[in-house]
């Protein structure tokens, strides 16, 4: 899992690979990495981070996505992404951990530059 990032920059930081048998991110850190990142959403099970992106037509939210997915495929580490008519929503986890690692407030705030 990275840790090797700063928490009030995390656009500058870089995920790094997890392959497991790491713990996940507990759920006071998750809490306070989720108010650098605002409009995600972090749920109870804090397995996960959630941001819906609006658009004002189709082209304009596939863009979105491929913008997106340049961003991940950089880094490494891959969002669930649903797009729809002037909508994207993005879903962010580890999936190696089952749960939040440092990588997915990176690629949020990656993401959140776009």
């Amino acid at each position: 899992m990275n840790q090797n990032y700063d928490p009030n920059n995390l656009q500058a930081g870089h995920c790094a690979p997890c392959e497991g048998g790491m713990l996940p991110i507990d759920k006071v850190s998750a809490e306070i990495l989720i108010q650098k990142i605002p409009n995600w959403t972090l749920p109870d099970d804090i397995k996960s981070i959630y941001r819906e992106f609006k658009f004002t037509n189709f082209k304009q939210a596939l863009d979105f996505t491929n913008k997106v997915g340049l961003i991940a495929e950089a880094e490494g580490h891959h969002p669930d992404i649903e797009l729809s008519w002037g909508k994207v929503g993005i879903k962010l986890s580890t999936h190696a951990i089952d749960g939040l690692s440092g990588n997915d407030f990176i690629l949020a705030a990656k993401i959140d530059r776009i």
